[in-house]
């Protein structure tokens, strides 16, 4: 660069002096030094100014303006030189002849200020467009990075998407060949020097310029909106990304050119709503809050918002060792001044509980500790009815026995009209709640039930991730079949709300939207992969779809309401439900049999006792004894 800049600036200078004197002019004996000095008179110069330390693939406005600046004082310095070489003292050091007309006539009779001007304006037209020249090679005319980049579509060409685009442009992986805009005013404009597209060009586009991914440069559209872009999409087997959130890119978390998976979300279509700050502070804000299972994927996500409500202590309770390590140093991680207490125990450990409740005076509990997987409570419907049922009992009773004020339980859809052993020993614990409720004791029990949570660890969308990722196949139980989803930190942030409003015995139902097809979510997934559901109809395809069948204790359509008697409640996503239950007296003896036969293990005593406690049972498969248990597992 430096060698480029003298060589400019001595054809500036020559060409300076030829138009002046409109006539090609090359210096001849004492002219040339003071011409051939000025490059060094200009380099220090422009060293000082910084500009041999800008990457030239990345040169803005701001070098081009100290690239003006520099230029500007080079040819100050150099014009002043050159009006006082004249002068006997500087003669004598540049060993020019003191004879003011001999030899070089032009330059003694004095340099026209003309050259001065026109050595500037050139100088600076030329120092600055080197610059750009060489930007512009480097970003655009390296044919062998042009070859090696994949072609993409920004989808939406207002601001994100310009910022988007140029930081494509200097990656070494993506070439932007158009976008995509919904806005007629844009269509046919150049963004960029980038062309934009209707939605209606998209199949056309994607198939002349063979495109892999298309990139959402959308970050405050809804996410109702998001869905119907998708859904345009999702034909074209296109690898989508979108570019993360304006809040993101405000709070820092993460830069213009970070590029996300789309979020499953985004497929359900799903707003957000805003909660109740009140809600979420009532029972936590300066109390002594304790969760059960709090390395689970619902107790870790009660963990941090909990934690951001500002408790007084928080106490993690958890049986595993490992789960409870991770959450912990998450937890410490986050700096707001909360106490947290980490506790190892079960909750089927009933003086463990109330040692715990008492020492820390626990005031607030969230019962999340539970077994959840269907296929494995069926094969040990023992311990599934122990830590579900009896252990939620266990630990409400030791509320009771310490004042605890509020006791909120973590239920699920499972649980209304059962066809499983997990659901059916959930529906146990709800009854067993709705029963102490009526009993006289100082702590308010309250649950909450909703379905399908993504991405926990019994969801089926982490399965179709790694199944997509290792080529398939993607196993669909049924082609029937719908599930309920909603994300963990918004029913999460129900369930809070929801624990605030109880006053007893209360059911609250969380609205989960509508029921989505799991066979239609896993082929979204595949084609927003990049990749096509390979069938009869399309034998090229990449990923095939197997049909696995119902497993034990699995239903087609899962349900919230066991009858349809709910009221409305202050927050629209949360109602009431209003179901029949067993009184106490009646329910305790048929719990404590329920304990006996569980820790016995006698299934068959299990499976009828879960029968007459839970009547709307129906079980989909038969009794799992430990032989055959080992046997499917060895299978």
């Amino acid at each position: 660069m430096v060698f480029v800049d003298s060589v400019l600036i001595l054809g500036v200078l020559l060409s300076s002096f030829s138009l002046s004197l409109n006539y090609w002019y090359f210096p001849k004996d004492d002219l040339f030094q003071i011409i051939f000095i000025a490059p060094v008179v200009a380099i220090p110069i422009f060293f000082s100014f910084r500009l041999y330390h800008s990457v030239t693939r990345y040169i803005g406005t701001r070098t081009l303006w100290l690239v003006a600046q520099a230029v500007t004082l080079y040819a100050v310095v150099w014009g002043l030189f050159s009006l006082m070489s004249n002068h006997p003292v500087l003669m004598k050091l540049l060993m020019i002849d003191s004879d003011p007309f001999s030899k070089s006539g032009v330059f003694f009779e004095g340099i026209s200020r003309s050259v001065i001007f026109i050595n500037w304006m050139l100088a600076l037209i030329t120092i600055g467009c080197s610059r750009l020249v060489a930007r512009i090679f480097l970003n655009n005319y390296d044919f062998y990075e042009r070859i090696r980049k994949t072609k993409v579509i920004i989808y939406g060409a207002g601001s994100a998407g310009r910022q988007l685009a140029d930081a494509l442009r200097s990656s070494k992986e993506y070439e932007p060949v158009g976008y995509i805009d919904d806005d007629p005013v844009k269509v046919g404009a150049y963004v960029n020097n980038i062309p934009v597209f209707s939605s209606e060009n998209l199949e056309k586009l994607v198939l002349k310029n063979k495109i892999s991914e298309v990139l959402l440069a959308l970050p405050s559209v809804s996410r109702n909106k998001r869905n119907k872009i998708i859904q345009k999409l999702s034909p074209f087997s296109v690898h989508v990304r979108s570019l993360p959130s304006v809040s993101e890119l405000a709070e820092g978390k993460v830069k213009i050119n970070d590029l996300l998976e789309i979020d499953i979300r985004d497929l359900l279509g799903r707003e957000l709503v805003h909660p109740n700050e009140n809600l979420l502070k009532i029972k936590i804000t300066d109390k002594v809050v304790l969760v059960t299972g709090a390395g689970g994927s619902i107790g870790s996500e009660l963990c941090r918002q909990i934690l951001h409500l500002k408790p007084k202590k928080l106490i993690l309770f958890e049986v595993s060792e490992s789960s409870l390590y991770q959450i912990q140093q998450e937890l410490i991680g986050i700096k707001n001044n909360v106490e947290i207490f980490s506790v190892l125990g079960s909750v089927r450990d009933f003086k463990r509980m109330k040692d715990i409740f008492s020492n820390y005076k626990v005031e607030t509990i969230y019962h999340a500790a539970a077994y959840k997987h269907v296929p494995l409570v069926e094969y040990n419907p023992s311990q599934g009815v122990l830590n579900n049922s009896i252990g939620t009992l266990l630990a409400a009773e030791a509320a009771i026995a310490e004042n605890v004020e509020t006791f909120v339980l973590i239920s699920t859809d499972k649980a209304v009209r059962p066809t499983s052993t997990m659901g059916a020993a959930k529906r146990v614990a709800e009854l067993a709640l709705q029963a102490l409720a009526t009993q006289p004791n100082k702590t308010c029990l309250t649950m909450v039930r909703f379905g399908n949570v993504l991405d926990s660890s019994g969801s089926v969308i982490p399965l179709f991730k790694k199944q997509i990722k290792a080529g398939g196949p993607v196993t669909v139980t049924d082609a029937n079949m719908v599930r309920y989803f909603m994300t963990i930190p918004e029913a999460v942030e129900l369930v809070i709300q929801a624990g605030a409003m109880g006053k007893g015995g209360d059911v609250f139902v969380l609205d989960m939207g509508k029921p989505v097809k799991i066979y239609d979510l896993a082929v979204k997934m595949i084609q927003l992969s990049g990749l096509q559901v390979f069938n009869d109809n399309n034998p090229d395809g990449d990923i095939e779809i197997n049909y696995t069948g119902l497993r034990p204790g699995e239903k087609l359509y899962e349900e919230l309401l066991v009858d349809d008697k709910i009221t409305k409640t202050e927050n629209k996503l949360i109602m009431s439900a209003n179901e029949q239950m067993i009184v106490w007296e009646k329910l305790k003896p048929m719990l404590k049999e329920l304990e006996e036969a569980a820790l016995n293990f006698e299934h068959k005593k299990i499976r009828k006792l879960l029968l007459r406690i839970v009547p709307q049972f129906n079980p989909q498969s038969n009794i799992q004894e430990f032989n055959k248990e080992f046997n499917q597992s060895k299978q």
